[in-house]
C-alpha cells in the first residue's frame, strides 16, 4: 500500500470517527430534548387529570386533554396495605376516549415500583389492528381522591400516556439524513484528501523517480520544489549529497583510468625485457623458470589492467558503437580461438538461418570469450554454445559440464572482484572482473545476462540481446 493511500485512508478514518461522534452527540441531544418535552407534557396532563378528578369533573376528562394524550383513572377497591395484585385488579373509574376501549395496564414490576415511589415513568405497548404495537410513554401516579363522597379517601391509580412514535420517526429521519450526509462528506472528503495528499507527495515522487535514474554514470540533480518547506529542504540536501558523490566517483574514475594507463607501460617493458633475455642470452634452467614466472605474472597483470581500464571506460561512457552483427561468425571465432589450447570440446549449436543482433562486434566477441574462458578455468570438459531466437530477442547460452556453482554465490557472480573458490581461483588467472565486464557490455547493448547452475552438473550463462534486421545490401 502506497503512502498516498495510507494517508488518505487514515484521513478518511479520522473523518469517519469525527462524523460518528458528532452524529451520536446530535442524536443524543435531540432525543433528550424531545423526550424532555414529552415528559413535561405528560406531567402537565397528569396534573390536569388530578385536578379534574378532585373537582368532580370526571366527565370532562376526554374533552380537557389533547386528543394525542391517553388517560385512565383506576379505582382501587382494596384497603391498605395495598399489594401489586390489588392495583392490577383495579376497576377503571374513567378513561379518555382516545383509548378506544383499551386499557393502560402496568406489569407487576411497575406496580411494585409505583407502590414504593408513588409516581413513576414507564413504557407500555398497545396492540393495533394494522402495523406493529403502539409504543407509549406512561406517567403513573398513586393518589387518594379528594372529591365528594363516596370517592374521597379511596386510593386511585392515575395513568397518562402519549405515543413515542413521532419522536422515533423524527430520530429515524435524522439518522437517515445524517447517514446520507456523512456518506457524501466522506466521499467528497476522501476525494479532496487524495488530491491534497497527491499534490503534497508529487514532489517526493518526482525526487524518487529521478533518484532511481541516478547511477555511477549520471548524477543529474533532483528537482527542487519552490518554497521553504520540508520537501524542498530534503531535495536540496540530496542534491548536495549527489554533488559530493559525483565528485568522489569522478575522482575514482580518473584514478582508475590513469592508473591503468600508467601501469600498461611498465608491464609492456617487463614483458619485452623477459622476451629479450630469453632470446638473446643463454639463461640457466633456474633462470628460465624465473623468467617464465615473471612473464606469466606480467601477462596476468596486463589482463587485470585491461579489465580495470574497460570498467573505467564503461563508467565514463566508453566508445560503444552498436550496429547489426551477424551472430554465427562471432561464436565461431570464439570457438576457434580457444579450441587449440583447450583439451576438451567446444560444441556449436547454431541455427541455419542468419541471426542478427544489435551490439558492438568487438565487445560482443569479448563477452563470449570471457564466458568460454571462465568455463575452461572452472574445469569444464565440454562447452556448448547454443543460440535460440524467440521473438524479438536472441538468447545465446554458454553451457558447460564443470563442477557447477553453489546457489548462494549466484546472486553475486556479476559483482566486481567477487570470486567463487573453485570457479575463480587466483591460481587460474581469474581477476574477478570478467563477469562484471560482460554485464556492462550486455546492458550497454540493451540486453540482459543471467546464470543457472547445479553443483556437480554444470553451469549455463544466458545472454539475451535485441534482435536486429540485416543491414541494407546484405
Amino acid at each position: 500500500m502506497t503512502l498516498r493511500t495510507r494517508i488518505t485512508l487514515l484521513t478518511l478514518a479520522l473523518l469517519a470517527a469525527s462524523l460518528l461522534v458528532m452524529g451520536v452527540a446530535v442524536y443524543s441531544l435531540l432525543a433528550r430534548y424531545l423526550y424532555q418535552g414529552l415528559r413535561a407534557e405528560l406531567d402537565d396532563a397528569l396534573g390536569q387529570v388530578v385536578r379534574l378528578i378532585n373537582s368532580g369533573g370526571r366527565n370532562l376528562l376526554g374533552v380537557a386533554l389533547p386528543p394525542t394524550v391517553y388517560a385512565e383513572v383506576d379505582l382501587v377497591l382494596a384497603l391498605p396495605p395495598f399489594r401489586p395484585e390489588d392495583l392490577m385488579e383495579a376497576v377503571p373509574l374513567v378513561q379518555s376516549p382516545a383509548l378506544g376501549g383499551q386499557r393502560l395496564k402496568l406489569n407487576k414490576r411497575d406496580y411494585e415500583r409505583l407502590l414504593k415511589e408513588g409516581i413513576i415513568w414507564t413504557r407500555i405497548e398497545l396492540p393495533r389492528r394494522t402495523g406493529g404495537p403502539l409504543h407509549l410513554l406512561v406517567r403513573a401516579s398513586l393518589l387518594e381522591a379528594q372529591g365528594p363522597p363516596p370517592l374521597n379517601r379511596i386510593p386511585a391509580v392515575v395513568l397518562v400516556a402519549k405515543s413515542t412514535e413521532p419522536i422515533e420517526a423524527t430520530l429515524s429521519q435524522l439518522v437517515r439524513i445524517y447517514a446520507a450526509t456523512a456518506m457524501l462528506v466522506l466521499l467528497v472528503g476522501g476525494w479532496l484528501a487524495y488530491l491534497l495528499v497527491a499534490r503534497t507527495l508529487s514532489p517526493l515522487e518526482a525526487i524518487a523517480k529521478q533518484a532511481e535514474a541516478i547511477s555511477a554514470r549520471s548524477f543529474a540533480p533532483l528537482p527542487e520544489p519552490e518554497g521553504a518547506d520540508e520537501v524542498a529542504a530534503l531535495a536540496r540536501a540530496l542534491n548536495r549529497m549527489l554533488a559530493r558523490l559525483e565528485e568522489a566517483f569522478e575522482a575514482q574514475r580518473r584514478f582508475l583510468a590513469d592508473a591503468s594507463h600508467e601501469l600498461r607501460t611498465p608491464i609492456t617493458a617487463i614483458l619485452g625485457h623477459v622476451g629479450y633475455l630469453k632470446r638473446r642470452t643463454n639463461p640457466s634452467p633456474t633462470q628460465t623458470e624465473s623468467l617464465e614466472v615473471i612473464a606469466r605474472e606480467s601477462e596476468r597483470m596486463k589482463k587485470l589492467v585491461g579489465d580495470l581500464l574497460d570498467l573505467a571506460e564503461s563508467e565514463a561512457g566508453w566508445r560503444f558503437e552498436p550496429r547489426p552483427v551477424l551472430l554465427q561468425p562471432v561464436l565461431s571465432e570464439v570457438a576457434e580461438e580457444f579450441a587449440p589450447a583447450f583439451s576438451g570440446k567446444i560444441e556449436l549449436e547454431l541455427p541455419e538461418e542468419e541471426v542478427w543482433v544489435r551490439s558492438d562486434p568487438d565487445r560482443l566477441h569479448q563477452v563470449f570469450a570471457n564466458l568460454v574462458s571462465n568455463a575452461i578455468k572452472a574445469g569444464a570438459k565440454t562447452i556448448r554454445l547454443r543460440v535460440r531466437a524467440p521473438g524479438k530477442r536472441v538468447i545465446v547460452q554458454v553451457a558447460d559440464d564443470g563442477p557447477g556453482i553453489p546457489r548462494e554465490h549466484l546472486p553475486h557472480l556479476f559483482e566486481r572482484f567477487y570470486r567463487v573458490d573453485k570457479a575463480r581461483d587466483r591460481a587460474k588467472g581469474g581477476s574477478g572482473l570478467g563477469l562484471a565486464i560482460v554485464k556492462a557490455i550486455v546492458e550497454a547493448s540493451g540486453g540482459e545476462v543471467w546464470v543457472e547452475s547445479t553443483p556437480g552438473e554444470g553451469t549455463t550463462f544466458s545472454v539475451a540481446l535485441p534482435r536486429a534486421e540485416p543491414p541494407p545490401g546484405v
